[in-house]
């Protein structure tokens, strides 16, 4: 059986660097970022004191008091986000088989903002008074899959519904299996991608502790620096980044707005290590091998590569070391970009909005600059298109993701022509 075509006809942000379309892109193309100092708490005892934070966001306009009350913030920014993809999409429910229609919506982590406060709570209220005092809305409101069970309460859509934790990895991993879902006929439109909110005092001193973050806390907006010598960790960010995912030819029918072809999809695992990526790059080369080989293509037809590229030593180092093994010759020609440079990493969201820009990237024939960029790792020898945006023809690419636990998922996508 033929697979069938799949394309991306609308996209919804919630970012720390706007919480639509055009602010995200006109904010990537321009180089800026919004790391700073954390303001959610005092981080004055801890190594590294920035983050990522979506300032500005606003649930109150789609979502009550009482459901805002009993929903964690990653949720909030996962319906704040499909409700714009949606909108973009120009779906009519009303008009639609809402049994054909499913989401897969994850989070690396989930709704740890509720954990801490209802712990917080329940010590303060007395833990002599026993579990009466925690809040019947606590596992409801923290587990990883409500994002997809509130985007389907949401819309009233009734098709395949499930959730990914998979780390980093978690945007790309729910992505790419929607696209599956449509590819085999199971679903004809799929609301995918990653959320996260995990800018908490355990969730940020986890990673401290870890010694995975940027302790550059003089100069936050220098801090992700992916590919630069001088990097020494990951900015930690949150949001949501949400595409609706269509079959091509109900998204015609429809003259929906298409941003791109996905076209292909890799995952591997490194069973390598809990945290660090296998040093050979072997998962991550695997990844996008099946991604490139699911699409149809040679490693050679590939102009552009969003990169996981996390500003941490390793990351960087092994994936331009993939890159390298994998396209050959051609490593020196792709055009390669860390948006990370300018949103900081949003961990299980990465996947979403990183997909968004390279779908913006292909439409717009532009590839994101790498920001920060300023003294380059002799390791990390390609062309990480440093420091500015550029104009040039982009008619495939691979967003890649790879995460904790080595999870590694990789997606092609191609600009769609009638």
């Amino acid at each position: 059986m033929d697979k069938r075509r799949v394309v991306i006809t609308g996209a919804g942000l919630v970012t720390p660097v706007g919480n639509n379309v055009k602010d995200f892109w006109n904010a990537i193309l321009e180089g800026r970022s919004n790391v700073q100092r954390l303001q959610c708490f005092d981080p004055s005892r801890f190594s590294s004191q920035i983050g990522s934070q979506v300032l500005d966001f606003d649930p109150s306009s789609f979502l009550t008091f009482k459901e805002r009350k009993h929903t964690d913030r990653f949720v909030q920014f996962a319906i704040g986000a499909s409700r714009q993809a949606v909108e973009e999409s120009r779906l009519d429910f009303n008009k639609e088989d809402r049994y054909r229609i499913g989401v897969i919506v994850g989070s690396g982590i989930g709704g740890l903002h509720t954990v801490e406060n209802e712990h917080k709570r329940y010590l303060e209220r007395g833990p002599e008074k026993g579990p009466g005092k925690i809040s019947p809305f606590l596992i409801p409101m923290l587990i990883v899959n409500m994002a997809s069970g509130q985007i389907s309460i949401h819309f009233k859509v009734k098709g395949p519904n499930t959730a990914v934790a998979t780390a980093c990895a978690t945007g790309n991993h729910a992505i790419g299996d929607a696209f599956r879902l449509i590819q085999r006929s199971d679903a004809d439109v799929m609301i995918a991608g990653g959320s996260e909110a995990a800018i908490t005092t355990m969730g940020f001193g986890g990673f401290c502790a870890l010694r995975a973050l940027s302790t550059r806390n003089d100069e936050p907006k220098k801090a992700s620096r992916p590919f630069d010598k001088e990097r020494d960790g990951f900015v930690i960010g949150e949001g949501s980044g949400v595409v609706v995912l269509e079959e091509l030819e109900r998204a015609k029918k429809r003259n929906a707005p298409i941003y791109c072809e996905v076209i292909g999809y890799g995952m591997s695992g490194d069973a390598y290590h809990i945290t660090a990526p296998d040093p050979t790059g072997e998962g991550a080369i695997r990844c996008m091998q099946l991604a490139i080989e699911d699409a149809g293509l040679k490693p050679e037809d590939v102009d552009y590569i969003n990169a996981h590229g996390t500003s941490t030593v390793y990351n960087d180092r092994v994936e331009t070391l993939a890159i390298k093994k994998l396209f050959g010759a051609h490593a020196k020609k792709v055009a390669i970009s860390s948006t990370k440079s300018v949103t900081g990493h949003l961990l299980g969201a990465a996947g979403g909005i990183e997909t968004i820009a390279t779908a913006l990237a292909i439409k717009n024939d532009i590839a994101p600059p790498t920001i920060n960029l300023e003294n380059p790792d002799p390791d990390c020898d390609l062309d990480y298109v440093p420091n500015k945006s550029r104009r040039m023809k982009i008619n495939t690419a691979l967003s890649n993701s790879l995460g904790f636990g080595g999870h590694n998922a990789a997606l092609a996508f191609k600009k769609y022509s009638a």
